[in-house]
């Protein structure tokens, strides 16, 4: 399907190098707040990890599209084929983006993110192979991409990572064959995030592949961080072995907000199981007294009326990675990712998390780290109300990996309070890290920024604690400071004025 009604920007710039057009070009760059000096300053969004800005392009399409909306499944009248067509090559756009063979590959959207999918790809895997009880889950994963299998996948056991002078890394491929092979015919599927969203460690998802089908293992790629980060090669590679089963990514955390998640999964699976949802659209023929499932692919997996105007603003966001390439995505993350990790290097009393050496370990977009002294919840607070730095703090829904790097950075402490028989040793100040995360849009004047940020906290560390309690809620509460959100959004006065406008 031709995309220019949708995306005429792209095709423009299609011979060019566009990245600097597209870098600058996200909702939100140019959103300020007042800080606690009283000044109207820009934020730095330093929070990508956790959902990435919209890139404008696709909120464009997205309005393009408004223009022509209509619900899909029918060829009838012009927005229909419109919408039909369009959501049609977006599935398209995704399997290519990925690099998996439409022929031996659907893609299907789910959820808002990354765990619908995942819950989905458990429940399927574990039916194919009921006999199999085990699954070798890493130690590093988010939540969304370990608790769906301990709940349907089996007996989960975690691959630990390298560690390489205290710093945990990648996976642990010896430790992965060791368990692949100690478990040889019980291990269902191993399943591993391609980029960890603690600390942008890059696993070789595809040497994991390799490892989990020679032992006759399935393997599912957790890729909501790598989606926007890195290439994937899901089929095609010059050993098969290498091929990945399944594949889950967050249209949010891909400069689509508002967007599904995504499955992309071999289809020979996926023909085996009945689908769990039922409803108009996946069905061929209804009587009273039966139904008929269609063959065809994604219309199986996707019951009802689907996101169609996040899934074409994603397609479009998708296009306009794909346009740019992503070793070039790669490559201009890696320098961001690298510089920001020497300049915090040089300041002793930052505490970074996970191997540092980006030959040892490769990192994409992602560092967490702590500040000697200071609880984390503490300096995400001051970088939010003194520098308009927009970051994360506590665990990020990977508490085993967090705890694990705390214990091994930390455990004299830890260690000591533990002897002490201190109760709530875990919520003490180490017991949680602070993650700045980045995306396209951010450049190296956002890093000086955060750097000027961690050196001004560190030398007016007492000045700023003297000005926080800790709330009920147990976050870090500004003494005089007061920000009221409805001063910069709110919702219903919004509505009111656009009716009186």
């Amino acid at each position: 399907m031709e995309t220019d009604i949708l995306i005429p920007e792209i095709k423009e710039k299609e011979t060019t190098n566009f990245f600097e057009k597209v870098q600058n070009d996200f909702l939100g760059l140019e959103t300020n707040y007042q800080v606690a000096s009283g000044e109207l300053t820009r934020r730095i969004y330093l929070d990508s990890t956790a959902s990435t800005l919209m890139m404008g392009i696709a909120h464009r399409t997205g309005e393009k599209f408004l223009q022509h909306y209509s619900n899909t499944h029918s060829l009838m009248h012009f927005s229909a084929k419109i919408a039909t067509k369009t959501y049609t090559w977006v599935h398209e756009k995704i399997l290519q983006f990925v690099q998996a063979d439409p022929e031996h590959y659907t893609c299907f959207f789910t959820g808002s993110g990354t765990t619908s999918g995942m819950n989905r790809i458990a429940r399927v895997f574990n039916h194919l192979q009921p006999k199999k009880d085990v699954v070798l889950v890493s130690i590093m994963e988010h939540h969304s991409n370990d608790l769906p299998h301990r709940k349907h996948g089996g007996h989960v056991i975690h691959i630990p990572v390298d560690t390489h002078e205290s710093k945990m890394g990648c996976v642990d491929m010896d430790l992965l064959e060791h368990y692949l092979a100690e478990y040889e015919g019980r291990v269902n599927y191993v399943s591993v995030t391609g980029i960890s969203n603690v600390t942008g460690i890059i696993n070789p998802i595809n040497e994991v592949a390799k490892l989990a089908h020679h032992y006759g293992a399935y393997i599912v790629v957790d890729a909501a961080q790598m989606a926007a980060h890195v290439p994937i090669v899901m089929s095609g590679n010059a050993d098969p072995e290498m091929d990945v089963d399944a594949l889950i990514f967050s249209g949010h955390k891909t400069y689509a907000p508002g967007s599904p998640g995504v499955v992309i999964v071999r289809k020979d699976l996926m023909e085996k199981i009945e689908p769990e949802e039922v409803g108009g659209g996946m069905v061929d023929r209804v009587f009273p007294e039966r139904y008929y499932v269609t063959n065809d692919f994604p219309d199986r997996e996707e019951a009802g009326t689907q996101n169609i105007l996040g899934a074409i603003t994603l397609g479009a966001a998708i296009h306009v990675l794909d346009k740019i390439g992503m070793e070039n995505v790669l490559e201009e993350d890696t320098q961001l990712t690298h510089y920001c990790l020497e300049e915090m290097l040089k300041i002793p009393e930052v505490v970074i998390y996970g191997e540092t050496c980006m030959k040892t370990c490769p990192r994409a977009g992602t560092i967490s780290f702590n500040m000697k002294n200071l609880n984390h919840g503490l300096v995400a607070a001051i970088l939010n109300d003194y520098f308009n730095i927009a970051v994360r703090n506590e665990c990020f829904c990977a508490h085993p990996y967090v705890e694990k790097m705390l214990e091994l950075t930390h455990h004299i402490q830890i260690n000591e309070a533990r002897a002490k028989q201190i109760a709530d040793w875990h919520t003490e100040p180490w017991m949680g890290m602070v993650r700045v995360s980045f995306g396209l849009y951010n450049t190296k004047d956002d890093v000086d920024h955060f750097i000027y940020a961690l050196k001004e906290i560190i030398t007016k560390k007492d000045e700023y604690e003297k000005y926080y309690i800790i709330n009920d809620h147990g976050d870090y509460e500004h003494l005089t400071f007061q920000f009221s959100c409805k001063d910069y959004f709110n919702l219903s006065q919004f509505v009111l004025d656009e009716l009186d406008s």
